[in-house]
């Protein structure tokens, strides 16, 4: 994923002088995972920005640069850090277009490491994804996989909005599949249906996809047939993709690594209670983070998510 993620900047760069990238040592250093690593040789100065220490600084530098006409894309350097910049990407660059009537947009990427997994210290493994989703005039989006990594942050680059882009760190370099070198755009706000199946529906999205499709695969050997699907986008919710599966197989259990209480597995609980209750065979189930501030590196495996969790809780819906 970074290599994809790399990639995708290198193009957007050379096919747009708009652009401009933004961040804490993601120039000389190439950030903190070498997401952007040899970027500032190639471009420029100007181009790719190292900044000071100052989140807060760096998202509202990027909101006066879209206002006027660039593109910026700003990484902070992990998703415990975007707090400091929480009232500009809340009280401004979400709402210009409504503030001007459409007069002005404001297109510019946050980039931001998320999620745990790698033995991390305080505010470096947070999963807020449902705080940002609840702002309107925000767009989240969080790949799973190198593939769609690129074409979800190509596909940014061209949004009229603001975008907040997490991507699971957890996946960084766990995951390698084939890109194709030419680009190419991934649609946000939409689904992706990563394994069909008639028995239940496992929903999730980032670093939790890989589990999850690991989990309906050893299901599989037993006698499950589970369909799963990659949310990809969390706002705007592609819902229609998610009741259809659920309409079809009955059961459904949505996997993430935040918190349980106000996860967004809660909202996608309750579109699919709104449209598919006559359809259900089982209650729904998540199968999520604990109610705690994530724990350090000695129980952080405790804390997320797992193969045995996710199917331990599609047995008991199975056996409902």
């Amino acid at each position: 994923m970074v290599e994809a993620l790399n990639n995708a900047l290198d193009q957007a760069l050379a096919r747009d002088k708009r652009i401009i990238l933004l961040g804490e040592d993601i120039g000389k250093d190439g950030g903190v995972f070498r997401v952007t690593d040899g970027l500032q040789k190639k471009h420029g100065t100007d181009r790719v920005v190292d900044t000071p220490l100052s989140e807060s600084g760096i998202v509202g530098a990027s909101i006066g640069l879209a206002i006027n006409g660039m593109r910026p894309i700003a990484e902070l350097q992990f998703d415990g850090f975007v707090p400091p910049a929480w009232d500009q990407l809340v009280s401004h660059a979400s709402r210009f277009r409504n503030r001007s009537r459409g007069r002005f947009t404001c297109p510019m990427i946050v980039r931001a490491p998320y999620g745990g997994g790698i033995r991390a210290l305080e505010h470096h493994a947070e999963s807020m994804e449902a705080a940002y989703a609840h702002v309107q005039g925000l767009t989240v989006v969080i790949p799973s996989n190198p593939l769609n990594a690129k074409g979800l942050l190509l596909a940014a680059t061209k949004y009229p909005d603001p975008v907040v882009f997490f991507e699971p760190k957890k996946v960084y370099r766990a995951i390698k599949m084939d890109v194709p070198e030419e680009p190419y755009e991934t649609p946000i706000g939409v689904c992706s249906i990563e394994r069909t199946g008639t028995d239940i529906t496992l929903i999730s999205w980032g670093a939790m996809m890989k589990d999850t499709l690991e989990s309906a695969n050893k299901l599989a050997e037993n006698g499950v047939n589970a369909e799963v699907i990659d949310v990809r986008t969390i706002q705007p919710l592609d819902e229609n993709t998610i009741i259809e599966s659920v309409r079809k197989t009955g059961r459904a259990i949505i996997v993430h690594e935040a918190p349980r209480s106000g996860g967004w597995g809660a909202e996608i609980t309750a579109r699919i209670q709104e449209h598919c209750l006559l359809q259900l065979k089982a209650p729904i189930q998540r199968v999520t983070g604990f109610d705690v501030p994530f724990p350090y590196f000695k129980l952080e495996f405790d804390y997320l998510p797992s193969v045995e969790r996710i199917i331990a809780a599609v047995d008991e819906t199975m056996r409902f």
